[in-house]
């Protein structure tokens, strides 16, 4: 069954007029056609169209279905976006395919990007979302300082990523408490400064390796992702 995103659906009954578009021009649907549609809020809902217009496409609510995110827990990962837009926005596509809550831009010292228009990026979430049957929609920050975000409160595990072997990190998959709710922090192409590491360790993050191998910036988010689903994965076994 096709799936569409309409944040206000359960008070309006119509779809956004890009989504409209898609069902009844590109899709060719028609009334009395039925249709899954997500609220980005945690439900989704089976619907009949009651008028297919490409501009405004009305329908009909038939069921109601609660569909909390499966993974149980709040995933926040904080990243410096990549010089190369594309890095970030894949980045964000495969975490929201994975299941994260909320994405956050950070603003660093050596930051390769200062400014990152969201727009973009949070219409490639909403397509992951609907791509990965999902009804929660991620929580997509605007740019942010990374000191902001250290000082940010925060219930759960917090941990700070980088490649200085110099100072010491400790296992990622060894420290994460599966089920946790869990803060990463990813640093720019040129990692995060000393001082921004100390900082963060001042307030309780927990500097981590994921492995002998070094990450893109984009890549090391995505590991974190996804560490953190196959451990709570693992948990449940």
């Amino acid at each position: 069954m096709h799936q569409f995103f309409a944040p206000e659906i359960a008070n309006d009954h119509t779809l956004p007029q890009e989504e409209s578009q898609h069902a009844v021009k590109v899709l060719r649907l028609r009334e009395w056609d039925e249709i899954e549609v997500v609220d980005g809020s945690g439900v989704r809902y089976r619907c009949r169209i009651t008028l297919a217009h490409q501009k405004r496409c009305e329908v009909e609510i038939l069921e109601e279905i609660p569909q909390p995110d499966h993974w149980g827990c709040n995933i926040v990962i904080g990243i410096a976006p990549t010089k190369n837009l594309d890095r970030i926005e894949w980045m964000a596509e495969k975490c929201t395919e994975a299941g994260v809550n909320r994405i956050i831009p950070l603003l660093c010292r050596y930051s390769e990007r200062k400014e990152l228009k969201t727009e973009r990026v949070r219409k490639i979430l909403v397509s992951a979302m609907k791509q990965s049957l999902k009804a929660t929609l991620p929580q997509l920050d605007e740019m942010t300082s990374v000191r902001d975000v250290i000082a940010m409160p925060f219930d759960g595990q917090k941990f700070i990523a980088y490649c200085d072997k110099d100072t010491p990190r400790k296992s990622f998959a060894r420290e994460y408490h599966p089920g946790s709710d869990v803060l990463v922090l990813i640093g720019p192409e040129g990692d995060f400064s000393h001082e921004e590491v100390d900082e963060a360790i001042r307030a309780g993050f927990v500097p981590v390796t994921f492995g002998e191998s070094r990450f893109r910036t984009e890549s090391a988010a995505v590991f974190a992702c996804n560490a953190v689903h196959t451990l709570i994965q693992l948990n449940k076994q």
